[in-house]
């Protein structure tokens, strides 16, 4: 397992929960407007933890936390992953996961044995701009189809959400995703932020009025819709 990053404490990653988030290596899409694209495209130069270094400090601080976030990069490529989960589920705090959706046997298996509390699934865009915004010529949304379905009907708290890119997300594309997504629990527009370690330089972030827009668009598919990253929501 490759972990990379460490955030010992976090109040945003886990709703609800003070959280330790974990941040693993390695991702089989290339997303224009990914934040970490250091952990995507040069995982092997960045910096590492150790299993145990992180493990040790979860232990002691367990008193003090209420869970831990797992994110990437797209976790659910590390094959150890369960394993993981289950000395952190032993510790006593609740795991949530965040994932792309793209490993469905894997979230499957996590679902099944009962090591996760929470989900939060990127939805990246609509059916028809899902290749182009993943960047992944040729990629079937079959595995995606199949992790939304698992994550609908898995009885634990979840969210779907999208990170909206000016140049990459238009109404239309919001109205598509309610459609395909209707009757799911929450759903969240991230606003676009350039954290200076972006696939691609130079993407935009829409403006406040267009993110309430499409929010306002999207209320009768959802029975709660949120935006995140701004300063009034």
């Amino acid at each position: 397992m490759q972990i990379h990053g460490f955030n010992k404490t976090t109040l945003l990653d886990y709703p609800k929960h003070l959280a330790a988030t974990i941040f693993l290596g390695c991702c089989n899409f290339r997303c224009p407007f990914c934040h970490n694209s250091s952990l995507v495209l040069s995982t092997d130069t960045q910096p590492s933890l150790t299993v145990s270094e992180v493990l040790d400090t979860l232990k002691s601080r367990s008193s003090i936390l209420e869970g831990v976030c797992i994110t990437g990069g797209e976790p659910t490529l590390s094959k150890d992953l369960p394993e993981f989960i289950q000395v952190i589920k032993n510790i006593g705090l609740k795991v949530k996961l965040d994932t792309n959706g793209s490993n469905p046997l894997m979230l499957q298996y996590l679902l099944s044995q009962q090591l996760l509390d929470y989900i939060a699934m990127d939805i990246k865009n609509s059916r028809a701009r899902y290749i182009e915004t993943i960047g992944v010529p040729g990629y079937s949304l079959d595995a995606i189809d199949a992790s939304i379905s698992l994550i609908q009907n898995s009885g634990i708290p979840y969210e779907f959400r999208t990170t909206v890119v000016k140049e990459y997300h238009s109404l239309e594309d919001m109205l598509a995703i309610g459609r395909w997504l209707e009757g799911s629990k929450e759903y969240y527009l991230q606003l676009f932020l350039d954290s200076g370690d972006i696939l691609s330089p130079g993407l935009h972030a829409p403006t406040q009025e267009t993110m309430v827009e499409y929010q306002e668009a999207l209320q009768p598919y959802f029975n709660t819709v949120g935006i995140r990253g701004m300063e009034t929501n």
